[in-house]
């Protein structure tokens, strides 16, 4: 090693990466007490941890977000998953994949035909769904509706994980789905919500036939971008009847209006 390395080595601390905590919610430049963290940087992550845990198993009340949805003149309903609790859908997650009998009985009574079904889960974050769901709906709602597409009543479902829409797509004999979910929450954000599409959702889809806009949070990527960037996938998927990997491979051409 050269004397210039020794030097370099011998003044570099934890310190030299303070400007970065500027950019970015990671933990770093936590500085040092000894051969540990101090005091304040053990207790932060403490509180962080508590945080996610909390938002993983804060009940998630379906009922009142349908009343919520319902007041602005969206028609909502609520459903369950097969998972009867917090502890069967930690543990079982292909019971949080389907629904209950109960509501597959609801959702398969005569409704009007959908060209989208809206979804809204819990996830693994109540909290993410409670702050972020209605934000992103009230951008969205308005893009859907002026293209012409006919919208599901929004399905606000309880231990639901992302392929529950696959099966409401289904008894809805929807040609899309979008489902809003809590996303695992991270030491840095416990309220994240992510957005999944897929197109001719069914039972036994897959992840890679799915779109995802993930990390919707205040200080992550806003409700209203979210709402677009969502939009505009819709379209594309009805432009060229697919979704995830498959519309990836596809070149973004501009719509026929567009050209």
């Amino acid at each position: 090693m050269s004397g210039a390395d020794d030097k370099m080595l011998a003044t570099s601390s934890a310190d030299d990466w303070t400007w970065l905590s500027r950019y970015t919610e990671a933990r770093i430049a936590l500085g040092r007490c000894g051969p540990g963290l101090p005091t304040s940087a053990h207790l932060a992550f403490q509180a962080a941890h508590a945080e996610a845990r909390d938002a993983v198993l804060k009940p998630f009340d379906a009922e009142q977000l349908a009343t919520d949805i319902g007041a602005r003149g969206w028609p909502a309903l609520a459903v369950h998953s097969r998972a009867p609790d917090r502890a069967t859908y930690l543990q079982r997650p292909d019971e949080g994949r389907l629904l209950s009998p109960e509501s597959e009985a609801l959702l398969s009574e005569p409704r009007a035909p959908a060209d989208i079904v809206l979804v809204v889960a819990d996830g693994l974050s109540s909290r993410a769904v409670q702050v972020n769901a209605l934000p992103v709906l009230d951008a969205l709602m308005p893009l859907l509706a002026g293209a012409g597409r006919r919208l599901s009543p929004v399905i606000v479902a309880s231990q639901g994980r992302v392929a529950l829409a696959d099966h409401v797509g289904e008894l809805f004999g929807a040609s899309a789905s979008i489902i809003l979910i809590g996303e695992r929450p991270g030491l840095s954000a416990a309220d994240s919500l992510g957005l999944y599409l897929t197109w001719m959702p069914r039972r036994g889809r897959v992840d890679s036939e799915r779109n995802c806009i993930s990390n919707v949070r205040n200080g992550g990527l806003a409700p209203a971008d979210a709402a677009k960037q969502a939009a505009e996938l819709v379209e594309r998927m009805f432009r060229h009847q697919a979704a995830g990997v498959s519309l990836a491979r596809l070149p973004q051409l501009p719509a026929p209006e567009e050209r």
